[in-house]
């Protein structure tokens, strides 16, 4: 099976958008599939979470298909949205000085996509 990790840093709603679609797909494909959400991305998070987002159920849609591998740790905090990462369940990732490593999903066989 092909494991594909995307990596978000972009806050820009278009284009958070296309990853929530591509991970979806490729889970609904049969691929394993996992999404780290990073840089200004991690901005969006609380907005995503109002049922009144125009984004919200692709982003539950998302959640519920456990496609969503976690959050950076640092980011969040930059960003002031670590409350609603927690609030959301999703794990804050800091094995590279607060940061996601990538290096790591390339050590365990997973093809990195960056948006």
């Amino acid at each position: 099976m092909r494991k594909i990790v995307l990596f978000v840093f972009n806050g820009d709603p278009i284009c958070f958008i296309h990853v929530l679609l591509n991970a979806i797909d490729f889970a609904e494909k049969g691929y394993e599939v996992k999404t780290v959400v990073e840089g200004s991305a991690t901005a969006l998070l609380p907005e995503l979470a109002k049922a009144g987002h125009p984004l919200h159920r692709l982003w539950e849609k998302a959640k519920d298909m456990n496609v969503i591998e976690g959050v950076c740790k640092a980011c969040a905090h930059k960003m002031g949205t670590t409350q609603s990462v927690l609030d959301q369940g999703l794990p804050l990732l800091d094995d590279m000085s607060g940061h996601p490593s990538m290096s790591a999903f390339r050590e365990t066989g997973w093809e990195i996509i960056t948006f």
